[in-house]
C-alpha cells in the first residue's frame, strides 16, 4: 500500500500546469551510487544533476507530467560532482534554480522520495507514456545497461516508435534490449570483442560521450579505471556512433525514435528535442 501515496505524487507532478494536449513522460534512474572500476576500485557516483533536471524542468514548464523510476524503485542519488555552476554555463543562479526544483521534487529523499519501481511501471502498461528519458552520470553503466525490466520497455517503445531520449552515459541503457544483455556486458568487462548481436538498434545513429572526452575525463575516477567505455560498446553491439568536432561541446543525433545527446552540455538540447516530439 506505500506504493500508492508514492504513485499518486508521480503522476500529479506537472497537472496543474498540463494542458489536454499534455504528455506524460516517464524518466528512468539508476537505483545504483556507485560504479564497479577496474581492480575492485570504486567510484561514487549517481545522475548529473544538469542532465536530469535541465530537461525535466523544461518539460514541467511546458505543462508536461513527469513520472520518475528505478529499476527497484530506489530515491536515485545525484552525483556530488555535478552540482557545480560550471554545468549551468558558470551561471550559480541558473545552478540554484535547479537545485530548488530537485529538492522541491524530493527526489532523492529515502522517505518522500516519488520514484517508482519499473515493475509497476509495466503493471500500469507502457502505452501510457509518450516518451521515456534516461540521464547520465557513470550510475547506468552500473545497472540499466543490463536491466531486463528496462529492456522491456525500451523494446516496446521501440516497437510503437515512441521517443527515447538519452544523454551523455545514459545511451548505455539500450544494450538493456540485448537478447543477453548481462553476456554482452561480462564480454566487455574481460576486455574481449564480443561477437556482434541481434539487437533491436544494430544500425541506428547515435551518440554517448566518446573514448576521447572518456579519457580527458579520467582524473574524475580518483587514480580508477573504467571497465569499458559506452562509445565501444555501443558500436560493437551495432550502432553507429557520431562525434562532435570538439571534445565537449553539445551534440545530439536524432535517428528514427532515438534522441541522443553527446554530454553534458548536451543535455538541454536534448530536452528541447524532447519537446518537439510531444507537441
Amino acid at each position: 500500500m506505500k506504493l500508492l501515496p508514492k504513485l499518486a505524487a508521480t503522476l500529479l507532478l506537472g497537472l496543474a500546469a498540463a494542458t489536454a494536449q499534455a504528455g506524460n513522460v516517464l524518466v528512468v534512474l539508476s537505483d545504483e551510487n556507485h560504479l564497479d572500476l577496474k581492480d575492485g576500485k570504486v567510484l561514487s557516483t549517481g545522475f548529473f544533476l544538469n542532465e536530469l533536471m535541465q530537461p525535466v524542468k523544461l518539460l514541467l514548464d511546458a505543462g508536461h507530467q513527469i513520472t520518475f523510476a528505478t529499476p527497484n524503485g530506489q530515491a536515485p542519488t545525484v552525483d556530488a560532482s555535478s552540482i557545480t555552476s560550471a554545468y549551468f554555463g558558470n551561471d550559480a543562479a541558473n545552478l540554484q534554480v535547479h537545485k530548488d526544483l530537485l529538492a522541491k521534487l524530493a527526489l532523492t529523499s529515502r522517505e518522500k522520495s516519488p520514484v517508482v519501481s519499473l515493475a509497476r511501471i509495466e503493471q500500469l502498461g507502457y502505452d501510457r507514456f509518450d516518451a521515456v528519458y534516461i540521464p547520465g552520470g557513470h550510475a547506468p553503466m552500473q545497472d540499466l545497461l543490463k536491466s531486463p525490466a528496462l529492456g522491456r520497455l525500451l523494446t516496446d517503445f521501440h516497437s510503437r516508435s515512441k521517443t527515447t531520449a538519452l544523454v551523455c552515459h545514459g545511451p548505455i541503457a539500450l544494450l538493456s534490449t540485448l537478447p543477453d544483455a548481462s553476456g554482452f556486458v561480462a564480454t566487455l568487462e574481460s576486455g574481449q570483442a564480443p561477437r556482434a548481436p541481434q539487437w533491436i538498434y544494430s544500425g541506428y545513429q547515435v551518440t554517448v560521450i566518446s573514448n576521447q572526452e572518456e579519457e580527458q575525463a579520467k582524473p574524475q575516477l580518483g587514480g580508477g579505471e573504467m571497465k569499458f567505455y559506452p562509445q565501444t560498446a555501443l558500436q560493437q553491439a551495432g550502432a553507429t556512433f557520431r562525434s562532435n568536432a570538439t571534445p565537449w561541446a553539445s551534440n545530439v543525433v536524432v535517428d528514427r525514435e532515438l534522441i541522443t545527446g553527446q554530454n553534458p552540455a548536451s543535455a538541454l538540447a536534448v530536452g528541447e528535442e524532447l519537446l518537439k516530439r510531444l507537441k
